[in-house]
């Protein structure tokens, strides 16, 4: 990670955490959610105060009772870090930071901090590092003295006179250039990576949904990988891609970050390779926490999140998880959309316009993946052919290809007038025979493949 480039403290693991809002009471969901987040960083609780803030203050976002609040409560509780749910302007965070006498963190900083502990891919790295120094490359201003001294003066520093804030925004402008730099080099590679499984022809399936609804542990159990996976908010940052086999094929699923609400644009950004992979599916498993009494806000911003980054008109199919923390709910595939697993009311759900297959299913316990592979099958349009065909003598390749995919059944010596070949019996998936029949020596299987109109 960069070097720190100007002189704030160090300390800040005891946290005075600040929620500002707008009329009314503070959201209670809101509340738990930054806590949470607070939590995810490896800071401690101090104490959670709340601020309205119907005219934001443009220098300090609080005014000035509430600031002289927060800093009575900070000395008192002993809290060395104040952490604030909403973004903050350059100004505002150095301003704060000279009242309050404390390090200030907004929730992009947040996050990012959050984010730079759960990388674990040298790209994941690469994509932290970028965001945080294009956040930091904002706020040198808010250092300390010493960045506005100029250089010179000492024997061997006499020069043009550049001031240090100056040095430290060259030094970071050249550091985001290559790392840029080698980010479009990894991305390159992921994308030959990516035309291999087009070439594949094999569906891609991704897994989405608000962060700590249980993907990663839906993505073990499906493929029987070992992806890292933990209760915790953004426990997976790096893409995990795996193949799975189903009964009518094998498909490409892939493992993505979590969303939240309000999920910063910088993020978004630097996270492009790891949401590519949800936007350049053909098939969305959204993951939903069935036992979140807000599952229903939660499914609305993963979907504005999809929309943000072109992936809101994919296919999808909601995956209720965590059945088994709900009493009497039990595994159900609803190709309808009709009713609810656990006796609820769907009405609401009906009235926000989702037409989608539904699974209740617990990833924890194995309750429902049989369902869940069903409704995959059906929603990625895997269909299997099964017929005789003749091979020519001069088809060898198309036989080598066919038996590579286990797709003969049963195989005899055909003794023709062209002398000779083979004839097979085939059990293949469309999406194979397809492939195979559109390349040059495919053209027997076409006699297996369903005509236009009844596709």
């Amino acid at each position: 990670m960069p070097t720190q480039l100007f002189d704030r403290s160090r300390k800040g693991e005891h946290a005075l955490l600040v929620q500002p809002h707008v009329g009314g009471p503070p959201d209670e969901e809101l509340l738990e959610e930054f806590t949470d987040l607070a939590r995810s960083a490896g800071a401690s609780i101090a104490h959670l105060a709340t601020a309205r803030i119907d005219r934001p203050h443009p220098a300090t976002l609080l005014g000035r009772g509430k600031l002289e609040e927060v800093k009575a409560v900070a000395d008192a509780t002993g809290a060395d870090l104040i952490l604030i749910n909403h973004p903050l302007t350059p100004g505002q965070e150095r301003n704060l930071e000279k009242t309050l006498e404390r390090r200030v963190v907004d929730r992009t900083g947040l996050i990012l901090d959050i984010f730079a502990q759960r990388a674990r891919s040298a790209e994941g790295k690469l994509q932290v590092e970028l965001a945080q120094l294009r956040y930091m490359a904002t706020r040198l201003v808010r250092g300390w003295t010493h960045l506005e001294r100029q250089r010179g003066g000492a024997i061997g520093l006499r020069g043009p006179g550049e001031t240090q804030l100056e040095t430290d925004r060259r030094l970071l402008q050249k550091r985001v250039e290559q790392l840029q730099k080698r980010l479009d080099k990894v991305e390159v590679q992921r994308n030959q990576m990516r035309r291999a499984r087009l070439r594949s022809e094999r569906p891609r399936v991704a897994l989405v949904g608000y962060t700590n609804a249980g993907k990663s542990t839906l993505f073990n159990a499906l493929t029987g990988a070992e992806a890292y996976a933990d209760d915790r908010l953004f426990a997976t940052l790096d893409p995990t891609v795996r193949r799975v086999d189903l009964p009518g094929g094998g498909v490409v699923l892939a493992d993505t970050v979590g969303f939240v609400r309000d999920l910063p644009h910088e993020l978004v950004a630097a996270f492009r390779s790891t949401l590519s992979e949800a936007r350049e599916a053909d098939l969305l498993l959204h993951v939903v926490d069935a036992a979140d009494p807000q599952r229903d806000a939660r499914i609305e911003q993963v979907n504005a999140v999809l929309t943000e980054i072109g992936a809101g008109d994919l296919a999808q199919v909601l995956v209720y998880n965590k059945i088994d923390c709900i009493a009497g709910a039990t595994a159900r595939y609803d190709p309808a959309h009709s009713g609810d697993a656990a006796g609820q009311d769907a009405s609401a759900e009906e009235g926000l316009g989702w037409r989608c297959p539904r699974v209740w299913l617990s990833a924890r316990d194995g309750q429902g993946l049989d369902l869940l592979r069903q409704a995959i099958v059906g929603a990625a349009g895997l269909r299997r052919v099964r017929g005789d065909l003749r091979l020519p003598p001069d088809a060898g390749r198309l036989r080598a290809r066919l038996h590579a995919l286990e797709a003969v059944r049963d195989e005899s010596h055909d003794e023709g007038p062209d002398g000779g070949g083979w004839r097979l019996q085939v059990d293949m998936a469309l999406a194979d025979a397809a492939r195979l029949a559109a390349q040059a020596d495919g053209g027997p299987l076409r006699s297996l493949l369903p005509s236009p109109e009844t596709t």
